[in-house]
């Protein structure tokens, strides 16, 4: 299958806009404040914060303007100084998710459908086929969440370690096509992953991690951990030579410098990020041994549009 390069701004290189603010936006003491009294007047149960709800009459528009950022542009922003200092966790919770609405629609995360994610190490084990990436303290991996957006406000950072880093999947994809052409229609074949359901069937399933999107460019689903375990499955076959190969191009080409750009996420900070566009990991870390002062994170996922 011949496979061509795809161009627009979601191709970017992390060694050219590392010591860029293009993509950080910091919140002032009025937007700060903004936060704080949206937060303190919401009522409802997280799940039911709207953005009518949730009022921000200058950070609104900023945050309409990320909106357009991560759809049409490079595909990621960084909120800086979000006011979670001395908020309880259930305020943390409202602000997320208060401020991802001004983003896209809430979409519901889990088997409980629960309108966000607390990530943080519950001592699960990353090798057992359940576990989910939100629940231990390895390394992650690049890979995309299933949704057109995922958001992370970062509530405490860790000890040390768990460095956010992330790459345009568009430049990724660009530079297999230039250089290893006969392998990169590989991306646009059938892969088995791993839903990580359980040990029956229903628990695996096949698509490409290449697919073309409407209106021009490339959506890439990839996740190395989800794909190699999905060689548990009984009826999944091992990979074939030149799937070996094309996995070992991704992650030499995701790991590289010159790709990769590198978030220490701190207190206060969000992240977002278009998963079509872009792939995100994560170093392992350690973390303090007092409970209340140990990583923790929120995970949002975000529509934009019609599910993905």
């Amino acid at each position: 299958m011949a496979v061509a390069e795809v161009l627009g701004p979601g191709e970017w290189l992390g060694a050219e806009i590392r010591d860029s603010d293009a993509w950080r936006v910091r919140l002032d003491d009025r937007q700060r404040q903004e936060v704080l009294s949206a937060v303190r007047a919401a009522q409802p149960a997280p799940g039911e914060i709207a953005r009518e709800s949730f009022p921000l009459p200058t950070l609104g528009p900023v945050l309409r303007r990320v909106r357009e950022e991560l759809v049409d542009g490079r595909g990621f922003v960084l909120i800086q100084g979000v006011p979670t200092d001395g908020m309880s966790e259930r305020q943390c919770e409202i602000a997320a998710l208060g401020l991802a609405g001004h983003v896209g629609g809430i979409v519901p995360q889990g088997p409980d459908s629960a309108p966000l994610m607390h990530v943080r190490d519950t001592g699960a084990d990353p090798a057992r086929g359940q576990t989910r990436s939100y629940e231990h303290s390895g390394r992650l991996g690049y890979h995309s969440d299933p949704t057109d957006i995922v958001g992370l406000l970062c509530v405490r950072p860790a000890k040390s370690g768990g460095l956010s880093s992330i790459v345009s999947s568009v430049a990724v994809h660009n530079e297999l096509v230039r250089t290893r052409p006969a392998l990169a229609g590989l991306l646009y074949q059938p892969w088995w992953h791993d839903r990580r359901t359980g040990d029956g069937p229903d628990s695996f399933s096949t698509k490409p991690i290449c697919t073309p999107r409407a209106g021009g460019g490339v959506s890439m689903t990839y996740g190395p951990d989800y794909l190699r375990s999905a060689l548990r499955g009984a009826h999944v076959p091992p990979f074939t030579d030149a799937q070996q190969e094309v996995m070992d191009l991704l992650d030499q080409l995701t790991n590289d410098p010159r790709f990769a750009l590198t978030m220490d996420l701190r207190e206060g900070d969000m992240q977002f990020l278009n998963n079509h566009v872009v792939l995100h990991g994560r170093t392992a870390y350690e973390d303090h041994s007092e409970p209340g002062r140990r990583r923790h994170l929120l995970r949002l996922w975000l529509t934009t549009g019609p599910a993905r």
